[in-house]
């Protein structure tokens, strides 16, 4: 078996050397025979800034993906809120479980349309890259004292252009960043055709309705381990026409997309069928209602924006205090010529997880004992 592995890695190797192309130039010559019209080719793909090696291996998207997944603030989303603060059972979603099930529908979509893969899930894994602590709870504090522009989809872009890496970036695609900048607005339309809403790409615009069927599911099997819903709570057009389990509700919202959308005027139209869309629209709008604002999801937020504030409120007024704290969380020093004091004490908190920012506020604001 190890002969047979070393003779078929040669044989890759010489057939690479003999046609002079690099196996990323192989890849993207397959590209072009197995995606449809309407996906998205590597080749084409534009970095925000030129680089000056290319990689021979990995094309354009699958090098994003890498980038994301190899990052600190990919790898601080398996401490930060998806819906429920801090659950102490183990199988409640966090904000990276619910990025890796958005990578997966996304996945799954584009390979059963022919689309490009590697650029879905590679927006997928960057989608929430910027989200705040406390998830919308930590959102809500940022929009109303620091700025009512915040929003964790611009957060997420800035996270990949300008605060990673201390400061240089990840010098993503632009196929990518679009996506990820575009993946959300909200209580907007699950399927957007307002123009500038739109992703530049049919891929961006499936991680958008990836992400939507991802929390409409995970949230609502988090609600009734939970307890803050039963079964009986669901209303009924949702149960008949989506199903009644998880996997039942999945599976249907990914097939009558795939199967609904087709090509109109020269343009891939993604469309989820008449029932199964008022069902989707139905249930969220019984997930916000009942689950999103109930009193054991709201009054926590209530209490975790009072954290968001108390902090944001200390740094803008101890510049020594936030370079310290940039330091232990491996970011790019404040500097003053690049950014104003609220911008870079909003990144820093925007940046925290869940419990570095409990800990911290205990710290900061709570009494300590003499020993």
């Amino acid at each position: 078996m190890e002969a047979k592995k070393k003779t078929y890695i040669k044989n890759s190797l010489n057939s690479q050397l003999t046609d002079n192309l690099t196996i990323r130039e192989r890849f993207q010559i397959r590209e072009k025979s197995f995606l449809s019209e309407y996906g998205t080719l590597s080749a084409n793909a534009k970095r925000r800034n030129q680089e000056e090696t290319i990689c021979n291996i990995r094309t354009p998207f699958q090098l994003d993906r890498d980038r994301i997944v190899y990052s600190n603030s990919f790898r601080r989303l398996k401490h930060k809120t998806q819906v429920f603060l801090s659950p102490l059972g183990d199988h409640y979603r966090t904000r990276l479980t619910h990025t890796l099930e958005v990578s997966e529908i996304s996945r799954n979509i584009a390979r059963a349309m022919r689309l490009n893969e590697d650029l879905a899930e590679a927006i997928a894994l960057g989608h929430d890259i910027g989200h705040t602590p406390f998830g919308h709870g930590g959102e809500t504090a940022l929009i109303e004292i620091y700025s009512p522009h915040f929003s964790h989809s611009d957060q997420s872009l800035r996270v990949v252009d300008s605060l990673e890496n201390r400061g240089q970036g990840l010098n993503l695609t632009r196929e990518v960043r679009d996506g990820i900048l575009k993946h959300s607005k909200g209580f907007g339309n699950i399927i957007p055709t307002t123009p500038g809403e739109t992703a530049i790409t049919i891929e961006g615009r499936i991680v958008r309705v990836a992400d939507i069927i991802a929390y409409l599911n995970h949230d609502l099997d988090d609600a009734l381990r939970g307890k803050v819903i039963s079964s009986s709570d669901i209303p009924d057009i949702c149960i008949k026409k989506l199903g009644k389990t998880h996997s039942q509700r999945a599976s249907i919202m990914i097939e009558q997309l795939i199967y609904n959308s087709g090509p109109k005027n020269d343009k891939l139209i993604l469309d989820m069928g008449k029932d199964t869309f008022h069902a989707m629209t139905i249930l969220r709008k019984f997930l916000y209602e009942k689950v999103y604002r109930s009193p054991a999801v709201h009054n926590e937020f209530v209490k975790a924006k009072k954290v968001i504030i108390d902090l944001y409120n200390y740094f803008l007024n101890s510049p020594d205090a936030l370079q310290k704290e940039l330091e232990k969380m491996e970011m790019a020093p404040w500097d003053s010529s690049k950014n104003p004091l609220n911008r870079s004490v909003c990144d820093m908190i925007a940046s925290m997880t869940d419990r570095y920012a409990m800990t911290l506020y205990t710290k900061i604001f709570f009494p300590k004992p003499l020993v």
